[in-house]
């Protein structure tokens, strides 16, 4: 079994952040993401962020001495460290330094699948390794000597500056390449918004349970293996956005997109090269928000993933309040689980994706929402007109069927722009 590198966590309490336990949990899970052994956590209780160093200078060697002495391969802080600051604490510590975000992209360069994803990821990597380039050419620099000026750079500024322009090539290749997979994208959504066919989203913190969610959706009402998602319990299993139709009983149908998980501090660069994958999400006609329930820090989350859907200017959406692990959640003890399950509320609803205790009430409650355009009415359709019973057979719910004198009349529930189009037909 191959051995996990030893990891030493340093976490940094601002004027006593009342998120601080919880952002330093999630450090640990991410750094587990990431294959990595936790062997220790220091924190630290400040009032402000020390420009050069991140924590007290003080504090830096105290830092130096418990990675040693517990034999840390590596040293991650909790947020995102400046060019500065990273270059400092490596010369301090002796250790690799890694930070939030290098922890988040590393788990979004192994999880990539798609082009697209892979794509956003590389440009996202790139962009933060940009800026951090320069510690490494300052001390090559040195050994290039000479009295300055443009003409007489070290060997080290020379390599900096050609690395540098070798990234931004690609950076400006890869933008370049993620333009075209977009228009391929936005034709896709086109097609699906000219159909007419509802979108339904589903969004939340990561690992809440969204793909878990989806998949009982294509068990109970697809039955298709091969179009079920992967679902795994570990942070940023899903990067790719999936669009699965879902075909209820009653032949209405609508279209379930998965998107990418959020997360507190979510690396600004990532939101952005994540756009048009998150995109998707503005062009719902609803949102479903699955939290996980049996998480101690679930509120926190919902306001996490409130303030993603404002960035995206997707706030305006109608959204369900979908607090699925409510099995997982009883188990642990927590009294303020409902005493029955499901339990369903205007917008919201308490259920167990996984055991798919609540899928029929969710999708009650998604249909009161993306179905409004329909209505109950009865036509009478002549016989010369058999394609028309056929078209209202496969796209509305028809509970009766009567064959005529004058033609076949069906009693049904069928889309208010059908029942206009057709109007010349209508009874009732």
């Amino acid at each position: 079994m191959e051995e996990k590198t030893k990891a030493l966590l340093v976490g940094v309490n601002l004027n006593n952040d009342p998120e601080f336990e919880t952002a330093l949990a999630e450090l640990e899970s991410l750094a587990k993401a990431c294959d990595m052994e936790v062997i220790g956590v220091e924190t630290q209780n400040v009032s402000q962020i020390n420009t050069g160093v991140y924590v007290g200078t003080g504090r830096v060697e105290e830092i130096k001495a418990v990675a040693h002495m517990l034999g840390a391969e590596v040293v991650i802080f909790d947020n995102t460290l400046s060019p500065m600051q990273l270059r400092n604490l490596k010369d301090i510590i002796e250790r690799p330094i890694l930070d939030r975000t290098h922890l988040i992209l590393q788990i979004f360069s192994s999880r990539a699948k798609t082009r697209e994803a892979q794509i956003q990821v590389e440009t996202a990597r790139l962009e933060y390794e940009l800026p951090r380039l320069t510690g490494m050419g300052e001390i090559l620099s040195r050994q290039g000597g000479g009295s300055g000026g443009l003409s007489n750079k070290g060997a080290g500024e020379k390599k900096l500056e050609l690395d540098k322009r070798k990234i931004r090539h690609r950076i400006s290749e890869l933008k370049k390449e993620l333009r075209e997979v977009e228009k391929n994208r936005d034709t896709q959504r086109k097609r699906r918004l000219t159909q007419g066919i509802p979108q339904v989203a589903l969004v939340g913190y990561t690992n809440a349970g969204k793909s878990t969610l989806m998949n009982a959706f294509l068990d109970r009402y697809e039955q298709k293996e091969e179009k079920k998602v992967m679902v795994k319990d570990m942070l940023f299993a899903t990067l790719d956005t999936t669009v699965r139709k879902i075909h209820l009983p009653d032949k209405r149908e609508f279209l379930l997109s998965d998107t990418v998980g959020f997360i507190n501090k979510l690396p600004h660069n990532l939101v952005q090269a994540f756009h048009s994958t998150l995109e998707e999400v503005k062009y719902a006609n609803l949102l479903l928000e699955v939290v996980d329930f049996s998480d101690e820090h679930y509120l926190e989350h919902m306001e996490v993933t409130r303030q993603t859907l404002k960035e995206l200017e997707a706030d305006q959406i109608p959204c369900i309040h979908v607090f699925n692990k409510c099995d997982l959640a009883r188990e642990k003890g927590r009294e303020d689980v409902p005493e029955t399950l499901p339990k369903v509320g205007k917008d919201t609803i308490y259920m167990a994706a996984g055991r798919q205790i609540g899928l029929d009430e969710l999708v009650s409650l998604i249909s009161r929402n993306i179905f409004q355009d329909y209505v109950d009415c009865v036509m009478l359709i002549p016989y010369t007109e058999g394609s028309l019973v056929s078209y209202f057979n496969e796209n509305a719910t028809v509970t009766k069927t009567e064959y005529l004198e004058e033609g076949t009349k069906l009693t049904m529930n069928c889309l208010l722009k059908d029942l206009k189009k057709y109007k010349q037909y209508v009874l009732i």
